[in-house]
């Protein structure tokens, strides 16, 4: 929660299909008035260009305009069409939340932008070339520059064409997805070891108690502005307003949690000066109507379970897609298991004199694990593929998890498969190879007590 981070402004400034176009487009008609200015001065006999910038007469100019308007509007409807049908294919298949994703990505923009460009370009020579009998008109820097356009734009179509068959890929859509959570949670982790954070130790953990009874009996509530999402959390901005009113500042939502209006978005202490900071948290908390991964790092884990959970309905019953996301959940929790600091954990944030100005809800490794396995181990319940990888992951990461929070949630994930699946009618075959992974899971949750 130290700020967006720029990788996150960049995704989100991207986030739809008709800004780059529109851009393109307006710089395809400045680039058109610029040739229609030099190709008017050729007209006058004031400049000159080389013999070999020619397409020839009127009427080889009107065939070529003529052509190069049929291709690149019937492609451009093509393009069109093919990605609403990767973007109905995304929402079927892989989830809603994966529209965002296939939306900003940068070759579709620059694709749809290149052929409406040179649409737009094309239309404008069209429309100026002039043959009368008193005046011939024929925009040969235009026209050339116009072929170029096209060219460009019929060569990203080879890529688009490419991007297309790869992004609609599940394993790629994957690790698209955990190679943007690796990017945010870095820019995050590094912005958050310049904030001032009281690690999370006994005595923070007792201070911490003590003050959310304090918030809860005696502190001025301030409600949410409006409903939705708790996309960005300005903890700087925060910190310093909660320090020039000499306040404390509870906030009730972290980043990713569902706030509607009129509920209590934080409570202030003294409650007397929760009108002074009022402006400060609503500048500082930002609602939205969907969530991002801005700070949101459960974002993305929420995204690979709802793709697992899709891939075990029995409409598309993708067993190779759960195992695949259950890899890559593991891997998630072992990179945040290693990064996410003592501060973060705490949620205690301290003024430059060490009192606490501000509490927010702690983000801890328990509440991820639960996050990223509860609903595909209850939704895996009877498939001994999906509860061994389950197994077998938790035996995995168990070799690597320092945090007693993170281990002991790792144990109440391996004696919750256990269970359900001491509850199935199973094969003898699957029987055994679940209690072998359960064993193995067990021995080394155990080795390093």
């Amino acid at each position: 929660m130290a700020g967006r981070p720029r990788y996150a402004q960049m995704l989100q400034l991207r986030a739809d299909l008709w800004r780059v176009p529109f851009a393109m487009s307006v710089a395809a008609i400045l680039f058109f008035v610029l040739t229609v200015m030099v190709d008017r001065d050729v007209a006058r006999g004031t400049l000159h260009l080389p013999w070999w910038l020619s397409v020839g007469g009127p009427d080889d100019a009107r065939a070529i305009l003529g052509a190069m308007i049929g291709a690149v509007s019937t492609v451009l409807a093509l393009i069109f069409s093919v990605s609403l049908l990767v973007l109905t294919m995304a929402a079927s298949q892989l989830g809603p939340r994966m529209l965002a994703r296939f939306v900003r990505d940068g070759v579709t923009q620059v694709t749809i932008g290149l052929f409406l460009a040179s649409f737009v370009y094309t239309f404008l020579t069209f429309v100026v070339m002039r043959q009368l009998p008193s005046h011939l008109f024929v925009p040969q820097l235009t026209l050339c520059c116009g072929v170029v356009m096209v060219m460009a734009s019929f060569g990203f179509l080879v890529v688009f064409t490419h991007r297309i068959a790869m992004s609609i890929q599940t394993q790629n859509v994957v690790a698209r997805i955990v190679g943007e959570l690796h990017s945010v949670v870095r820019e995050l982790m590094t912005g958050e070891h310049r904030l001032p954070l009281r690690p999370m130790t006994p005595a923070a953990e007792a201070e911490r108690e003590a003050l959310l009874s304090r918030c809860a009996a005696e502190g001025g509530a301030l409600p949410a502005a409006s409903t939705g999402f708790v996309q960005e959390v300005d903890v700087p901005g925060l910190l310093t307003a909660a320090d020039r009113e000499d306040v404390l500042i509870r906030l009730l939502h972290r980043p990713g949690q569902f706030v509607m209006e009129g509920a209590t978005l934080c409570q202030v202490l003294p409650a007397g000066r929760a009108p002074a900071v009022a402006a400060a948290v609503r500048r500082g908390v930002k609602i939205g109507p969907q969530r991002t991964l801005r700070q949101d790092i459960e974002f993305s884990i929420a995204q690979l379970v709802e793709i697992a959970l899709r891939a075990l309905s029995p409409a598309i019953n993708d067993a190779f897609t759960v195992l695949t996301c259950i890899d890559w959940l593991g891997d998630e929790l072992r990179l945040l298991d290693g990064i996410l600091t003592p501060g973060l954990q705490a949620g205690l944030g301290v003024d430059d004199s060490g009192r606490v100005r501000l509490l927010w809800p702690p983000l801890r490794m328990g509440r991820i694990t639960k996050t990223a396995f509860n609903q595909i181990r209850q939704a895996a319940k009877g498939n001994p593929a999906v509860t061994i990888r389950l197994l077998q992951t938790f035996a995995k990461l168990a070799e690597q998890a320092e945090g007693a929070d993170f281990r002991e949630a790792l144990t109440q994930q391996v004696e919750a498969v256990w269970e359900s699946a001491s509850t199935q009618e199973l094969v003898k075959a699957d029987r055994a190879d679940i209690e072998a992974a359960y064993r193995a899971a067990r021995e080394a949750l155990g080795a390093r007590r």
